[in-house]
Parts: C-alpha cells; structure tokens; sequence
C-alpha cells in the first residue's frame, strides 16, 4: 500500500510537559485507524499537527510526501473536538463556505447527508442543539473526497444510539482511497470499523497493529487490550 502518512522522531512539548515524545509512525491510504488513548495521551496534539495547527517540537511529519501546509490542507479533512462556526450563520451558509474554500466538496452528497441526518439548511446554528451541530459538523467534514480524514472525539459526549449513527455515517460517506484517523477513548464503540489501532500512553507510541492481528494474538478484543494496557488510568 501507498504511504499516506509519516511521523519521524516526532515530538511536542508545551512547557515543561511532553505531549509528544519520539514518535514514528506510518499510515497507508485506504484504511480505518484508531487513534486510541486515555486523555491526556497526546491523541489531539498528534492530530493538530497533521492538519498544521501545531508544530513539532522536534522530528517530521510528512502527508503525501508534504510537510503539513497549503498543499495538505487540500487533501485533509479536519473534525474538531469542539465547534467553531460563527452562530448568526445558517448550515446552508457553511455548505457555501465549504463549498467555495475546498475543491474536493461534495455538494449533492452534503445535501443527501442533510437529509439523512435531518439537518435544515435553513437554520441558523444557534438555534441548533449540540447533538444536532455535532451532526452539522460531520457533514461538512465527511462531504469532502479527502485523502486523510482527522475525527478528534466524534462520538464523546452523544448517547449510544447516536455514536452508532455517527459511526454509520463515517462508514458510508469516505472516500474509498482515503484513510480515516479517529480519535477516541471509547474503543468498544468504533472497534468493529477500524482497520488498525494506533496506542498513545503519556505522548509515547506503544502499540501499532493490525486489528485483526490484535485479536488473533492476544485471543481477545482491542477494547480488552486497551482495558488490560490502561488500567491504571481509566
């Protein structure tokens, strides 16, 4: 498989603390990760330097052979931990947004993501519940035909049965090339999606393996090999 991504030797420091220490990893295109780790692993750190919001402290990351940037950003699609839309603005407003800064937009299959997820084009986002602009969220993100997509926490904070859906809808709005990182502490809830798992503990990478392979060699689930490495911190 082609290598879509790589971090070599790669680091972060805020202060004092290490939220990323000497990480290497690579990722091919067309797979589901988990990015799997208590809070407070370095899960958000490592995303936000891929989309380019941070910057290594030491080391390299490296997106279709680019450093993180203007061309990488053409090829990324970013879901946040949290929202950041203006609120006098309407979901037809983003879809426009989105619509005129990414060239990879999907405008008929935003407007089918509308409908399935019963968003209202006409609505103002104040008026929008958490649950309901977390949905808004998902659909702008997952309307692109990205190469990497960056999911930090989609499913914290939704009841189960709204997790199931979220997890649903990443299913079957990705592109087929492209590979999707998710983000997450609730393995059990995304582990029957996922190609591969990616384990942070306290900013070091102390596991990379093929789901399958997991549960081969250990007998078990990824979500009781998370249980079983993390017990101390859960």
């Amino acid at each position: 498989m082609n290598e879509l991504v790589r971090c070599t030797n790669l680091s972060r420091s805020f202060g004092e603390v290490r939220a990323l220490d000497n990480v290497n990893l690579s990722l091919p295109g067309g797979r589901i990760v988990g990015l799997l780790g208590p809070n407070g692993s370095g899960k958000t750190t490592l995303i936000k330097i891929l989309n380019g919001l941070l910057q290594p402290t030491a080391g390299e990351v490296r997106i279709a052979g680019n450093a993180p940037g203007v061309e990488t950003k053409k090829i990324v699609s970013y879901l946040p931990d949290r929202g950041y839309f203006p609120e006098w603005m309407r979901v037809g407003d983003m879809i426009e947004l989105f619509a005129d800064f990414y060239a990879d937009f999907d405008r008929v299959k935003a407007a089918e993501m509308c409908r399935v997820l019963g968003l209202d084009e006409k609505l103002p986002i104040k008026t929008l519940s958490k649950g309901t602009r977390e949905k808004m969220q998902l659909m702008l993100v997952m309307s692109r035909a990205a190469k990497l997509y960056l999911l930090d926490e989609p499913i914290a904070g939704v009841d189960p049965a709204a997790r199931e859906f979220i997890m649903r809808t990443i299913l079957t709005n990705y592109s087929e090339d492209g590979t999707v990182l998710i983000s997450t502490h609730l393995i059990l809830d995304v582990e029957q999606v996922l190609d591969e798992a990616v384990f942070l503990r306290q900013g070091e990478l102390v596991l990379h393996e093929s789901v399958d392979s997991i549960r081969e060699r250990t007998g078990g689930s990824v979500d009781q090999l998370f249980r079983d490495m993390f017990r101390a911190q859960l």
